[in-house]
């Protein structure tokens, strides 16, 4: 079976995997890559998207000691928010017809758009994204929909922030092991 390419037609759930290089720094303090390979955490909800988790943190200012035996941050099993004070670095693809879910998280997002397009549904309003596209999202309510011919693959990076008191926002655990869904 062969993956299809991001911005082309694909049958539902075909999606590349994505490479992911991680760096950091060998015991005499020289900068190398750790880790290098396929991302292997990833989620397939019965929705068709692929959630594929890069990194995350849980504190800020985050980790990033010396050695060469460092925990995959990537490995973790969390939910849709980043851990509390922490972050989420994720890569969603979205076929065409996936359907969109409205929830909101207390976090600030930055969101690239990789490859095709997609809409995000806000209260009254959609904003429409193509490939190259930057979102910055500040805990808004809001749904992602691919109503277009051929895959999106996005990009989204979430930072814990302070909460803003409305609404049922999806929150991060306190802990690695998350809460939450996607």
């Amino acid at each position: 079976m062969s993956a299809a390419t991001p911005g082309k037609p694909a049958a539902p759930g075909q999606f590349p995997p994505i490479r992911r290089v991680v760096t950091g720094h060998d015991p005499q303090g020289v900068a190398k890559a750790l880790i290098d390979g396929p991302a292997t955490n990833a989620k397939y909800p019965a929705s068709g998207t692929v959630s594929t988790l890069m990194w995350c943190s849980d504190q800020m200012p985050a980790d990033i000691a010396i050695g060469e035996q460092v925990e995959d941050m990537g490995a973790r099993i969390i939910g849709t928010a980043p851990p509390a004070n922490g972050s989420r670095f994720c890569v969603i693809d979205f076929p065409p017809g996936s359907p969109a879910v409205m929830h909101r998280t207390e976090t600030i997002d930055y969101v690239i758009v990789i490859a095709g397009e997609i809409d995000m549904d806000m209260d009254q309003s959609t904003v429409h994204l193509k490939a190259g596209d930057v979102l910055i999202q500040r805990g808004t309510n809001h749904a992602w929909a691919n109503r277009g011919t051929v895959n999106a693959r996005v990009a989204f990076v979430l930072l814990d922030a302070k909460p803003l008191g409305i609404g049922h926002p999806v929150l991060g655990a306190s802990t690695a092991s998350g809460a939450g869904h996607r």
